[in-house]
């Protein structure tokens, strides 16, 4: 079954000029929702319960070449894997990144015969200057809800310095400031420690975790947590940084 397109007006197009890609953000972040909207009988609550079906999906380049891997997992189990690799068209360019990888992982979602209930994607989601990531535009495009977990922070204000280890499973809230489109103040994303080592001479720094789309930023956060099984990186999106790294060496 897979996820296809629900929305072709936001399919990533490349040739578009920056700022036609950040007016088609702009859309998006207005038809994306920021609040637990997931399709029954799932509830938020059921999802921190029972186990959802999860993909996990990352990226690896190779050349000219994108190659988007996805991994499904259910109850800690990897129950489907899929790929595809399209050419890369654009330079990375900071808040553009949806133009330049989307489009391999709308045709690995595609390819997959699981329908998942929820996606985790290694970028940003509303952690946006447009509120619009790729977590967001990939979530809007195929309508499922999706969590964006980055490695940096892109933008928006941490309500505490992050310069000092945080413990294991602390989640510091991040704020909308003059960088985002959000109204300042509105948390829209978190600071989250997945693990940390119990040594003081090293430490881990967070994850940054926010709503793609039909999630709310509380509810992204307590999930990539419950989805964390002693790394830092979510389950699902270890492995598929794994699977990716498979595909392109």
């Amino acid at each position: 079954m897979g996820l296809s397109v629900v929305r072709p007006e936001f399919v990533p197009n490349p040739s578009l000029s920056r700022t036609e890609m950040e007016s088609l953000q702009v859309e998006i972040s207005n038809v994306a929702s920021f609040e637990d909207a997931f399709d029954e009988p799932l509830t938020a609550a059921t999802l921190l319960r029972s186990p959802p079906v999860v993909a996990g999906i990352d990226q690896a380049f190779a050349g000219d070449q994108a190659t988007s891997a996805v991994v499904v997992m259910q109850a800690g189990t990897v129950i489907e894997r899929a790929h595809a690799t399209t050419d890369v068209k654009i330079p990375y360019i900071p808040g553009l990144l949806s133009f330049r990888e989307g489009n391999s992982i709308l045709e690995a979602l595609a390819n997959l015969e699981t329908t998942p209930d929820i996606l985790l994607i290694d970028g940003s989601g509303r952690i946006h200057f447009r509120e619009a990531g790729l977590a967001t535009h990939i979530g809007v495009t195929v309508d499922c809800p999706a969590i964006g977990v980055a490695k940096s922070l892109l933008c928006g204000t941490p309500t505490e310095a992050l310069e000092s280890p945080l413990p294991e499973g602390e989640r510091v809230p991040i704020k909308a400031d003059g960088s985002v489109t959000a109204r300042d103040g509105t948390v829209i994303g978190y600071a989250l420690q997945t693990k940390q080592y119990d040594s003081g001479s090293r430490y881990i720094n967070p994850v940054y975790v926010s709503p793609g789309h039909r999630v709310s930023a509380e509810t992204a956060a307590s999930l990539v947590q419950q989805f964390t099984q002693g790394y830092k990186l979510p389950e699902p999106i270890r492995l598929a940084d794994q699977y990716a790294g498979e595909l392109t060496s």
